[in-house]
């Protein structure tokens, strides 16, 4: 009997979704069934970029409390990961993938019999003068954490400018006023925090000048202006110019598609990947991809969207290792569930904002109310504001943001737990949440949302 060559799992990306993979295909396939090679371009393995704005403002006293499991933890396992090595082509035809070792410039080439896609994404930057010069950093990679760690270390001014004001950009502010920084936060939206609608990132912007932040809104870059040495000195947009010792870009990311791009992949309308919900690439019986670099289906506008988060990530992962280890799972798609927050204000959002709806061709009815987090009169209890979209006629729930003090943003999970199910804001009027005082009034606040939101509907269904 001839003895068959054992397979070959091939993994691009050491972070969450690749990780992730590897460790859950090898959970299911020991190392005499399977093999698994993975690289990585970078120092470090399956970390917690989300992590990063917290190192960065000392929230976070050290860089490896972000790091999962280490490329020794992970080689310890059987899963042969070779760090600070890029793969610069896929060859589909032939299976197999060409690898470069950034420390030496050795290429070599790698067959494999499975391929999981896991490059991620790449922050925004956008092709302006200076945008290269010293003191300007993306914050995407526990790298980049560290190189802009660096600079504040071994910068003498105090004066940052953030340029976009979406997740990190908002995160970064804060963590650069912990730091004693003046910080100048420049905007191109009308207010900060896109994913929101603007009357809701209007109470964004009103705590952001309460921390000290400058908001420059409604403003767009055109070039970074470089002093001595080429360091950069100030951001300019079409009306002035604002003094910066350091620039961190938060303009956002784009799936990091140029490999899956070169390879005759299919893209999907934002540039990421497309896959079934096995996560499988479409049209490709092999091939899988998973986290940032994908597009995934918005489960209420039936599209597709790029969101980059960790949870998916993780989720991706998984799915793909089952998959790949020869048992089944999916990924069924996402409500566009995040939480964040600038200081002691939380900030959540779930579901379709006002544009979204309007895109999707939904016809709807939005309400918002003010509440607290706890019974009014017990201690420390926080105001809340709560935004709730619902289907006119059906009353389907459609999206809720959530801005407002401690006990704010994780309210946001119910109303993912009832997108996710298809409920109307009737039969959320009805849920069996937890009361007690210390946690919640009488009617939790999403519940007054419900209510409220059922009077529109009802009023506006005749």
């Amino acid at each position: 009997m001839s003895m068959s060559r054992m397979e070959r799992l091939v993994v691009i990306g050491g972070d969450a979704a690749g990780m992730s993979a590897a460790s859950q295909a090898r959970r299911m396939r020991g190392p005499d069934e399977l093999e698994i090679v993975a690289f990585e371009r970078g120092h470090f393995s399956s970390y917690s970029a989300c992590g990063i704005p917290y190192w960065v403002g000392g929230d976070v006293p050290e860089r490896d409390r972000l790091i999962a499991r280490s490329p020794a933890e992970h080689r310890e396992r059987a899963i042969d990961l070779r760090m600070r090595t890029e793969v610069t082509e896929i060859d589909v035809a032939r299976g197999r993938v060409r690898s470069l070792a950034l420390e030496t410039g050795a290429e070599e080439w790698t067959s494999y019999d499975k391929l999981v896609i896991a490059t991620g994404a790449r922050p925004i930057r956008p092709d302006l003068p200076g945008v290269d010069a010293p003191g300007v950093h993306g914050v995407q990679t526990l790298d980049d954490g560290q190189a802009l760690l660096d600079t504040l270390a071994t910068t003498e001014g105090r004066r940052a400018v953030v340029v976009g004001a979406g997740y990190i950009g908002v995160e970064m502010a804060e963590a650069l006023i912990n730091r004693g920084y003046e910080v100048t936060v420049v905007n191109r939206g009308k207010e900060p925090m896109s994913t929101l609608d603007p009357d809701m990132g209007r109470l964004v912007h009103t705590a952001m000048e309460n921390l000290g932040i400058t908001m420059v809104n409604d403003a767009e870059i055109t070039k970074l202006l470089t002093g001595d040495a080429g360091r950069v000195r100030a951001v300019a947009t079409e009306d002035a110019e604002y003094p910066a010792d350091v620039v961190v870009l938060g303009i956002g990311v784009r799936p990091e598609t140029t490999l899956a791009r070169a390879a005759g992949l299919p893209l999907g309308d934002h540039g990421g990947l497309l896959t079934d919900l096995a996560m499988r690439v479409r049209g490709h019986e092999n091939i899988w991809a998973g986290g940032d670099c994908v597009e995934v289906l918005d489960l209420i506008s039936g599209r597709e969207r790029h969101i980059a988060l960790g949870t998916h990530a993780n989720k991706h992962g998984q799915v793909i290792g089952s998959n790949v280890g020869g048992g089944y799972a999916t990924f069924p798609g996402v409500v566009g569930t995040a939480v964040s927050k600038v200081c002691d204000l939380e900030i959540a959002r779930t579901g379709l904002r006002e544009k979204d709806a309007h895109r999707a061709g939904l016809r709807f009815e939005a309400v918002t109310i003010e509440s607290t987090s706890r019974a009014g009169y017990y201690p420390d209890a926080d105001l809340m504001t709560v935004k709730m979209l619902a289907e006119r006629r059906t009353g389907r729930l459609l999206g809720v943001q959530i801005v407002g003090g401690e006990g704010a943003a994780k309210r946001v999970d119910i109303a993912a737990v009832a997108l996710t199910a298809g409920m109307t804001v009737e039969q959320m009027t009805s849920l069996d949440l937890g009361y007690a005082p210390p946690f919640s009034p009488v009617w939790d606040p999403i519940l007054v949302a419900a209510r409220k939101a059922v009077t529109a509907v009802r009023k506006n269904a005749a």
